[in-house]
């Protein structure tokens, strides 16, 4: 058994031909890039690609599988190089049982069940070439194909304030749109924790994922998790969701939640924090404002004695660092290889070798969590200080 770093959503913005599939993803965004990326610069070994159900990233990807040596693993999974691909799909349910629009992730086991899936949902979307499209149908109609399918069904950063399952997709529960029994595992988002989650007694049942959402190559594994299995396959990763025979989620790593877009309630204009009840911005007098997740959870929790949980453990992406720019992240790639080497190995005195004393404190204190934050909001990233 080993502990593995897995981030299970990363688009893709551009086919090898140039297509546009997530249209906010960068150019650079290919899946070529995509796997050097995870594998040599960030140091991953499991990827969730969540655009796979394009018809000609399923083509790209089996020419790969063709020319490059990539091959499916006999438990589900491409083995790219050093990396393991997770075929998925991220779709969006607004169906009559849903109070605003909800975006969920399907993993399918092989390139064959992801073929069956896209043909099945291109009958269902409006263009099956571009990401996270609206599925014309029901959220439970999607959950029993994915499950048919043996996929894996996993609502996506569960409480921003847009496109979510409960910033506005239900009033209070998820069975209002989905069946519990065919949920494997919930996405926090960036602006939520597991404590924060776990506010939510029918969430309790199930394990937490803290992926990168990545619309760009740098922004891939701000986010992820340490997951403990016998291989990187998508059998394993299953096993590990259901925490069977020793497999399990070892430990999440995410930004603490301050850092996110969405944690607090903030104008919508001028972005200044508001309380919840306020009409009008103190500061500007605006009169819309976009809820926090802190704000939204406190209207849904529950209450109940969460589970033993792995830990989550609040971790600075190097790009969040201040005083790190290009040329030092270029060094430290250069002398200790992988970010996931930089962030979880290298010594102070390593770090210091490297760039200089001041900075590889801060890098400490970023990996102890011990950085000072600005809390983000109202689409704005928080932000960082050293002092």
């Amino acid at each position: 058994m080993h502990n593995y770093y897995v981030d299970l959503h990363i688009h893709i913005g551009r086919t090898a031909s140039g297509r546009p599939v997530k249209i906010t993803g960068a150019k650079s965004l290919t899946l070529t890039n995509i796997l050097y990326e995870a594998a040599h610069v960030k140091g991953l070994n499991m990827v969730g690609i969540i655009d796979c159900h394009v018809p000609e990233v399923l083509d790209e990807l089996e020419q790969g599988m063709n020319t490059k040596g990539w091959y499916e693993h006999k438990d589900g999974g491409v083995i790219a190089g050093e990396v393991t691909l997770l075929l998925g799909s991220e779709i969006e349910v607004y169906d009559e049982h849903c109070q605003g629009p909800i975006h969920v992730l399907a993993f399918l086991p092989t390139v064959l069940a992801m073929r069956a899936f896209s043909g099945w949902l291109k009958e269902r979307v409006k263009n099956i070439s571009l990401s996270s499209q609206r599925m014309y149908g029901t959220g439970r109609e999607l959950q029993g194909v994915v499950k048919q399918l043996g996929g894996l069904f996993i609502p996506a950063h569960a409480f921003t304030p847009f496109k979510s399952l409960y910033g506005k997709g239900v009033k209070k529960s998820l069975t209002e749109v989905f069946a519990p029994d065919w949920i494997d595992a919930i996405e926090l988002g960036l602006s939520a924790d597991t404590e924060m989650a776990d506010q939510i007694a029918e969430l309790h049942r199930y394990p937490y994922l803290s992926n990168s959402d990545a619309h760009s190559l740098r922004k891939i594994a701000r986010e992820y998790q340490e997951v403990r299995m016998n291989a990187p396959t998508f059998a394993e990763l299953k096993k590990a969701l259901q925490q069977q025979d020793g497999r399990g989620v070892a430990a999440n790593y995410g930004l603490n939640p301050k850092l996110g877009k969405y944690h607090q309630t903030t104008c919508e204009r001028c972005f200044q924090p508001m309380n919840p009840d306020d009409e009008r911005c103190p500061a500007c007098g605006h009169h819309r404002k976009v809820k926090g997740v802190f704000d939204r959870l406190q209207e849904l929790k529950t209450g109940g004695v969460p589970p033993k949980r792995p830990p989550y453990i609040y971790q600075v992406p190097l790009e969040f660092i201040p005083g790190l720019g290009p040329k030092t992240y270029k060094k430290l790639l250069d002398r200790f290889g992988t970010e996931m080497y930089v962030l979880h190995q290298a010594t102070e005195e390593e770090l210091e070798q490297a760039v200089g004393e001041k900075l590889a404190k801060v890098i400490i204190l970023a990996r102890r969590g011990d950085l000072s934050i600005q809390a983000g909001g109202g689409g704005k990233y928080g932000k960082v200080f050293s002092e």
